[in-house]
Formats: structure tokens, C-alpha cells, sequence
């Protein structure tokens, strides 16, 4: 197990052929001693070398790679930072971080922005852009440890090249999952993929410094091992396992549990999922509380209302053109979406798609959620009401669905409204995680 404190290598921009933004305070570079940096800057990446011009301090030219290392707690700012990539709250924004920044030349002539950061200082920022940091106290302190945990676990897995096929993959059959495929440049991305970064731009110090800090070192643990420990917007009513997402291989903390006081049943047949997905059941993440919510839920996140339950609908042509624009497969004229096999949660796992040209089953979740929406449907927890014409040769698909994300692990909704109801967090972890423990590590 980890026992000291790690710093960070999080890339917060790829692929810009100029960086632009503003030193706050003094930096200074390794690669001209002496010189310090302030001020807007702008960075241009030209034949493997990096041109660097600030306000204050002029500028340099350096060869495949700058650092400018932070001093007397000087933060930086860079200009038109995307979030939510390939997801429905996709934009850009000025984003200011703590820390280093280090920028990389590649051989495409592009830049690449990391920011190096020790975790702990890290965790503030990302447990008030997952959630705001105006959310409840216990919240915090249990997004501080799982992601804390999370981190960790990622640091020392093997790489495995994306994505993952089952060997069962075949010409009808294309069931894929997506890991924390390693990066190449840097430990963890700033986006949605690995956790949310947003810097220090939606961060209450007092607040995260304080959940951070009593969390400090803080692990969720099960036996021997620190948890992968995995979270989410909203499940819907109801957790999903780790091997129905990912890779096939059970973990014991990691398995489908009701959200809620009272216990509801696994889901396991499609009448089962057509009385719980076009039904409201109780659970802690069924919340329609204003309050709450534009308490817990960065701004971003207020956007979307229909997280517990939500409907998507789809005329024949523009299912089409969506599964031909995403999967690369014309398959005609859409006949029928059939769900072949579901997890606990409701969410699909394999789901045939019926066309006039060819059938293809896709799995697992969220390969089903990028192929049914331009972006990403909000889970893969649906079912399918087909409104045929009386003729049957029209079609539109009415998708009615529960919850927002893959469903494994912590749902922040639900833990937001425990928290808010005076649970702790250590017991909001025992409630998601179960049989596993906090242990203290340095």
C-alpha cells in the first residue's frame, strides 16, 4: 500500500496550436535560472520548439518541453479549457489551477498543458467540480476519500490499450468496455474520463481545504488492497456491478444495492425493468429539491433536471443516422431495439439493434450509451416503447430511463441527500461499499 504522499502529472489541454492565459504571481523557469514570469502569456509550439512570451519577464524558446515552477503560492490561468468532452454540457472556459505548469511540444506540432500538483491539493479542486462545494460537509469528506482512493488505484494498474473486446466480439456481436486507458503524457486527465479538475475555479477553500484535510491520507480499503473506488451522478434507484461495466471480474465492494431505506429487488427481467424504469420508487437519489440540488450540483450539472427518470425519443431516420454517424454501420431502416441481457441496476448490457440491412448486438454500457445519442444517452438503464404507424412501416423509439452514469460504486445524488440528512461520511461509504473500511496510510 501507498505510504507517502504523491504528486500529480494532470493534463488539463491536448492538441492546441496556442496556449494562452496569465501567470498570477511569480514563476520562474529551470530552463532560464534566474529569470522570473508574469503576467498574460501566449505559447506557440513551431518545429519541436516551444516560443514563450509573458508581460512581465519577456520571453524564451525552449526545445521539446518548459516548466514554470510556482513560487510564494502563485497560481496560473488558461484560457479556453474544454469540459464535458463529447458529453451534453461540452464547452470551453478560463480555468485557474495551483501548482507547476509544464508544457509539451509533440511531434505533430500541437501543445500539450499538464499541471504537476501534490494529490492532496489536487483532491480540493476535484471534489468541488464533481459536486459543489457548497454541498454538505460529509459529502465532501467521502469525495475526498473515494477519490483519494480511486487515484491511487489507477496510479499502479497495468495499462490496457483501448478499448477492451470481449472474446465473444464477432461480426454481429461488438461488446466493448472502456477502462482508465494509461495516458501518455500525464498520470490523469482533467476531464470526466479520469475525475473532474476544474482547478481552483469553483473552489470554496475553507470548505474543500477542510474536508480535505480531516480526510487527509484517509483510504477506502478492502482487505489488504486500497478499493477502485468508482462513482457516478445518479443510479436510479438501484447500484450496478463492477463486472457488468467493466472488465469480468467481480469486486466484492463493488456490488448492486438498493439507494434507499426500504430494500428494492434486483432487476431481472424486462418486466421487472418495465415496472421500475416508467415508476418513481423511493431512493435517496429521487429528489426533486431545488435547494439541495443547486447546493450540491456544480452549475453545469443543474442544466440537466431529468436525472432519476428521463425520456428520449427517436424517429426511424434520425435513429439511423445517429448509430451510422457513431458505430460506422449502416444498418438501414431500424426495426427494433432489443435488450438482451440486463444488470441489477436495469442497465443493459448487450442490446440488439434490428435493421433492414444487417442486426448487431453492442455492449457493454457505455458503448450503448454512445451509439444511441450524439453525445451520450444519461445511462443504459432504458426501455424501449416502439410507437409503430398503423401501415408498420413507420417507427419512433421512446426511451424511457433511469439514472445518469455507469451506476457502480458511489451515487453522488444519493450521497448528497444522505449527507444532507445528517448521515456521516463514513457511513455513506459503508452504504455503497460494502465490507469495506477506512484506514489511514500517511
Amino acid at each position: 500500500m501507498i505510504t507517502k504522499e504523491p504528486r500529480l502529472r494532470v493534463g488539463i489541454m491536448e492538441g492546441k496550436a496556442e496556449i494562452s492565459g496569465c501567470l498570477n504571481g511569480n514563476f520562474r523557469s529551470p530552463q532560464y535560472p534566474g529569470q522570473h514570469y508574469s503576467g498574460n502569456f501566449t505559447i506557440h509550439s513551431l518545429g519541436g520548439e516551444i516560443l514563450f512570451n509573458a508581460a512581465k519577464g519577456g520571453g524564451m524558446v525552449t526545445r521539446s518541453s518548459l516548466s514554470l515552477l510556482s513560487e510564494d503560492q502563485a497560481t496560473f490561468t488558461l484560457q479556453d479549457v474544454t469540459i464535458g468532452v463529447a458529453f451534453h454540457w461540452e464547452r470551453q472556459e478560463a480555468q485557474t489551477f495551483a501548482g507547476n505548469l509544464r508544457m509539451l511540444a509533440l511531434g505533430d506540432g500541437t501543445l500539450t498543458a499538464l499541471n504537476d500538483i501534490a494529490l492532496e491539493d489536487y483532491l480540493s479542486s476535484v471534489i468541488s467540480s464533481e459536486m459543489s462545494a457548497s454541498a454538505p460537509m460529509a459529502l465532501l469528506e467521502a469525495h475526498a476519500i473515494i477519490s483519494r482512493s480511486w487515484l491511487v488505484t489507477m496510479l499502479k494498474r497495468e495499462p490496457a490499450p483501448p478499448p477492451a473486446t470481449t472474446p465473444s466480439s464477432s461480426e454481429n456481436e461488438h461488446i466493448v468496455w472502456y477502462g482508465r486507458e494509461e495516458h501518455r503524457f500525464f498520470d490523469v486527465c482533467a476531464d470526466d474520463h479520469c475525475q473532474r479538475y476544474q482547478g481552483l475555479t469553483r473552489s470554496i477553500p475553507e470548505r474543500t481545504a477542510a474536508a480535505v484535510n480531516a480526510t487527509r491520507g484517509l483510504f477506502l480499503v478492502y482487505g489488504d488492497e486500497v478499493c477502485d473506488a468508482r462513482y457516478y451522478k445518479c443510479c436510479g434507484g438501484r447500484t450496478e456491478t463492477f463486472e457488468n461495466t467493466w472488465k469480468e471480474i467481480p469486486h466484492p465492494y463493488l456490488t448492486s444495492i438498493a439507494d434507499a431505506a426500504v430494500e428494492h429487488p434486483p432487476i431481472l427481467d424486462e418486466e421487472a425493468a418495465q415496472r421500475w424504469l416508467l415508476s418513481s420508487p423511493e431512493a435517496w437519489c429521487n429528489t426533486r429539491d431545488e435547494k439541495l440540488l443547486a447546493q450540491i450540483l456544480p452549475s453545469f450539472d443543474q442544466e440537466t433536471k431529468d436525472f432519476f427518470r428521463w425520456q428520449v425519443a427517436y424517429d426511424q431516420e434520425e435513429l439511423g443516422e445517429i448509430l451510422r454517424e457513431k458505430s460506422g454501420i449502416d444498418f438501414g431502416q431500424i426495426q427494433d431495439l432489443i435488450p438482451l441481457e440486463r444488470g441489477p441496476s436495469g442497465r443493459i448490457v448487450r442490446l440488439k439493434i434490428v435493421g433492414t440491412k444487417t442486426s448487431m448486438v453492442v455492449g457493454k454500457e457505455l458503448e450503448i450509451r454512445r451509439w444511441l445519442s450524439r453525445s451520450h444517452l444519461y445511462s443504459s438503464a432504458f426501455v424501449v416503447e416502439a410507437q409503430r404507424d398503423p401501415s408498420g412501416t413507420d417507427c419512433r423509439f421512446v426511451l424511457h430511463g433511469g439514472g445518469w452514469g455507469h451506476g457502480v460504486g458511489l451515487c453522488q445524488i444519493g450521497a448528497a441527500v444522505m449527507a444532507s440528512q445528517g448521515i456521516s461520511a463514513e457511513e455513506i461509504l459503508q452504504h455503497y461499499f460494502r465490507g469495506a473500511s477506512l484506514k489511514k496510510l500517511y
